[in-house]
């Protein structure tokens, strides 16, 4: 069975393949991911990078890596985070690791397993959104499905994510679609059908 460090390089791989057709004339277009611009989403996905790369050496709890100014560059700084939690999520032994992860409340802990796959929901999600901003198609891997969906299904949903800062929007319906990208993008409070149905 394919490990969720490899899973996570597949979705991380295909979001810089979306990422890298990013022109500077797109950084102001509007996102599926609340009132960010497509300049602040790639900033907020290279530090979430950066952040889980840290957490896997063993140094999430340090505040400075989960901050970052907007880049000159957000497609070139969303690359080389992308190569660098690849790397990180690569080393011998993470799955075992503990990842310190503050972003998900004071003093959270996960075991590098299940922290890897947070990180990949939120890059089958994210890169979803790039696509989508940028009027391109997303095509799952289907290899990521299965795992994905499961994930997306174990998210708690409730009025709390309708609060500051909620890493998700609350559930969106999306009917009796078999399909699982759409299943994952309602879950996650996302429209399969944005912008068409943009607020």
């Amino acid at each position: 069975m394919t490990n969720i460090s490899e899973l996570d390089r597949k979705a991380v791989d295909y979001s810089v393949t979306i990422v890298s057709k990013v022109s500077r004339a797109d950084l102001h277009r509007p996102t599926p991911c609340g009132e960010w611009d497509l300049a602040q989403l790639l900033t907020h996905m290279a530090v979430q990078h950066r952040g889980f790369a840290a957490a896997a050496r063993g140094h999430g709890g340090d505040a400075a890596v989960w901050h970052m100014d907007p880049p000159a560059d957000p497609v070139a700084v969303y690359r080389e985070a992308a190569a660098d939690v690849t790397a990180a999520f690569s080393e011998t032994g993470v799955l075992e690791r503990d990842f310190v992860l503050p972003e998900f409340g004071p003093g959270f802990t996960a075991p590098g397993s299940q922290a890897i796959g947070f990180h990949l929901i939120d890059y089958v999600v994210h890169g979803w959104d790039v696509a989508r901003a940028i009027d391109l198609p997303y095509d799952l891997d289907p290899e990521l499905a299965g795992p994905a969906l499961r994930i997306a299904e174990a998210v708690p949903d409730g009025d709390f994510r309708l609060q500051p800062g909620s890493a998700f929007a609350p559930a969106v319906p999306t009917g009796e679609t078999s399909d699982p990208l759409a299943r994952i993008l309602g879950l996650l409070g996302r429209s399969p059908s944005w912008p068409a149905e943009a607020k």
